[in-house]
């Protein structure tokens, strides 16, 4: 307790009030209120940013449902962990040159983390048990009943195995793969494995569910069809069937994943081939994710749209910023962040209100669902009041859901959640889980932690939203 909280204490005069006298407690650097608290109930009141960007809900305020306020004490501690090493660069930096060099294949013992168990349990307890949700089929479940639990209104699951391509280097990498093995045309066994994998994701998976595929983890033979820009071979278009088709059965929908652009054409083109197999006119199963930090994005959705609508089946749209700025081409990528901003507000709101022109003159809407998978809470509360507008004015409406990575942005997700309209319903809002061995999501942290280091904004509201919690719960014991 600070000299000047004990100062205060003495001075408390018994004719003051308890609230009168926490109005003289001195404020943290957010303007949060250490020690007051009513039980009286008003409209939150939320921290925010110079930018506008969600922070959390002020610790003194009386608020019933702050945003962080259902985590359990051990998530938010954990948060509280890893926020704090990525916003603070000092910290962040080497972090992430140790993860580079434990990510890169053929370590030793000292240093490999499947083969050294005490660097196995610390890389596990911290940065995988906040970014991704289970080892094994039985763990990733019982996390996805919590997060369940917590009011999340679904899980998208993905099976982590994937293969990145460094556009500096001209080098793809797919952890757990040998390059020697499973290259026969008849029976690979990197897509077997795949598949094997794949479809048990879309079983643990149910009612409200996705499952996000990423198509790179099937291995070389299909990587190198990808980058060719063409179908990858009939075994993997058979097993893409076969999931499909049992994701339908069980309820849940099928996200393709955009990877690394040297593999895009050739995904996107499998993913079409999808959307027109299994999408009905009413239902979209498939969705296919576009990355609004590339150029020509909205006339690829255009194209899409367009096809759809002639031959009539429903569409599913994911929007992306896009995760592979340090490894992709960056002349394909827009020149600056508000630039990507603008293309990605700017698709979401032609596509809630259906605007044909801003896509090509399109002359015939498909049904279509949206999923806007963003931690920015500007396009985030935007987009929402936008979709309740149209609405309300009885237009029609384009159902729309919003997703957030497992471990980040859960301030933003929880708000999401605590939002009512008049009618008492709340945004649906999902939470993007990836499970696999450690050694198989290494990839993964790797791309989040750079994720990270470049959203320095993003990354500091994070660390001031959690550390806001932390305070109030403390405070009020």
């Amino acid at each position: 307790m600070s000299c000047t909280v004990r100062r205060l204490l003495r001075s408390r005069s018994a004719r003051t009030s308890y609230s009168q006298w926490c109005n003289q407690l001195p404020r943290t650097r957010a303007g949060v209120k250490y020690f007051h608290y009513s039980k009286q109930l008003s409209k939150p009141s939320t921290i925010e940013s110079a930018d506008g960007h969600l922070v959390g809900i002020k610790a003194g305020d009386s608020s019933p449902t702050p945003p962080l306020a259902t985590l359990p004490m051990p998530l938010l501690l954990r948060s509280l962990l890893i926020s704090t090493g990525c916003a603070k660069p000092y910290l962040l930096t080497p972090s992430l040159s140790i993860l580079s060099f434990l990510a890169k294949p053929g370590r030793g013992f000292l240093f490999s983390i499947e083969k050294n168990p005490l660097l196995y349990w610390l890389v596990k307890r911290t940065l995988y048990d906040q970014f991704c949700i289970g080892e094994t089929a039985a763990e990733a479940t019982r996390n996805m009943k919590k997060m369940h639990e917590l009011g999340i209104s679904g899980i998208i699951l993905t099976y982590a195995k994937e293969t990145t391509f460094d556009h500096k280097s001209k080098t793809a990498h797919t952890p757990g793969f040998d390059a020697q093995q499973g290259r026969t045309v008849e029976k690979c066994e990197d897509i077997e494995a795949w598949r094997v994998g794949t479809l048990q994701t879309v079983h643990m998976t149910g009612d409200g569910d996705q499952v996000a595929i990423k198509m790179t983890g099937a291995g070389p033979v299909a990587t190198e069809a990808f980058a060719a820009g063409n179908l990858p071979p009939k075994q993997m278009m058979d097993a893409l069937d076969e999931i499909c088709e049992a994701a339908s059965q069980v309820k849940s929908r099928i996200v393709i994943d955009a990877e690394s652009q040297h593999f895009q054409k050739g995904i996107a083109r499998t993913s079409v081939a999808l959307m027109r197999k299994h999408n009905t006119e009413q239902h979209p199963l498939v969705y296919h994710t576009y990355q609004c930090y590339l150029k020509g994005t909205r006339q690829r959705v255009a194209k899409d749209l367009a096809l759809a609508a002639q031959e009539g089946w429903a569409i599913g749209v994911k929007l992306v910023r896009g995760a592979y700025m340090s490894t992709d081409e960056r002349s394909k990528i827009h020149n600056t962040k508000e630039e990507t901003d603008e293309a990605y507000d700017s698709i979401v709101r032609d596509l809630l209100r259906r605007d044909s022109i801003s896509f090509d003159g399109l002359k015939q809407w498909p049904r279509m669902s949206v999923l806007l998978a963003t931690h920015n809470k500007n396009t985030v509360m935007k987009a929402h009041k936008l979709h309740e507008e149209i609405k309300d004015a009885g237009l029609h409406v384009v159902p729309v859901e919003f997703a957030q990575l497992h471990g980040m942005a859960d301030s933003l997700s929880f708000t999401l959640l605590n939002t009512k309209n008049a009618a008492g319903q709340t945004p649906k809002v999902l939470k993007c889980s990836t499970w696999g061995s450690l050694g198989e999501c290494m990839a993964y942290l790797l791309r989040r932690a750079i994720e990270n280091r470049q959203a320095v904004s993003r990354t500091q509201d994070e660390f001031k939203a959690v550390k806001a919690e932390f305070s109030r719960r403390i405070f009020r014991l």
